[in-house]
């Protein structure tokens, strides 16, 4: 139950995807105009890691080394086109929103990471954890960005307005450049976090996005 709980919990925070592990940057950045567009692709990032990691672990015995890589796609796709039904049945305007980003979770690094790293090398259980961990982890890095945008651009948080007649939009944080700005700003503000919580413990400063990499597990299967 520790290892369990371990592997979910470690995406919420301490190896957060767009954050610390910095993975997932192109959607992160080019649909969280809104706090909605962010929390709809999450969901759908979480769906299809979550059962590729699933599929991968329980199969990872009988998939040829070589072919691993074509595995882990044809797997990936196969869920990303049961989201994108989904999606149309129930949530058409959001894919309309998300669109070409709907598809390319296909070659998601972070959906082909955690199976290269994670799910290919661990038991079911905690692949399952791992997944759903970095799928919560990166839905709430998506919402809470597109709300800061949303929030500055419209004076909006999920549709509802928060600000009088008299409110500017900030429009530039709506536009590309704004996603870096935002995206900037949240990792200073957790480094600056990670940083005064190390520092009331005694221990050094971290230098960089905050994260030392050991639980991806390449390293130490390449020494074997």
């Amino acid at each position: 139950m520790g290892a369990t709980w371990k592997e979910l919990t470690k995406g919420l925070w301490r190896e957060i995807p767009p954050f610390r592990l910095v993975l997932g940057l192109c959607p992160t950045l080019a649909v969280t105009k809104t706090a909605d567009n962010g929390l709809g692709m999450g969901l759908a990032v979480i769906f299809v890691l979550t059962l590729s990691n699933l599929a991968v672990s329980a199969l990872r015995r009988l998939i040829p080394a070589k072919v691993r890589i074509a595995c882990f796609i044809v797997i990936a796709a196969t869920l990303v086109v049961g989201v994108e039904l989904l999606m149309q049945a129930f949530a058409y305007p959001l894919y309309q929103r998300l669109g070409i980003f709907v598809p390319l979770i296909v070659v998601n690094c972070i959906i082909l990471g955690r199976a290269e790293a994670f799910a290919s090398r661990n038991p079911v259980h905690l692949s399952v954890a791992d997944g759903l961990g970095m799928g919560l982890g990166f839905t709430l890095s998506l919402t809470l960005l597109g709300a800061l945008r949303e929030v500055l651009g419209y004076g909006t948080v999920f549709g509802l307005c928060l600000f009088g007649p008299g409110f500017k939009p900030f429009s530039f944080m709506i536009e590309a450049p704004g996603a870096f700005v935002c995206l900037g700003l949240v990792l200073a503000g957790m480094n600056a976090l990670t940083n005064w919580q190390r520092k009331r413990q005694g221990l050094a400063a971290v230098e960089g996005p905050g994260h030392d990499c050991k639980s991806c597990g390449l390293c130490a299967a390449d020494k074997k």
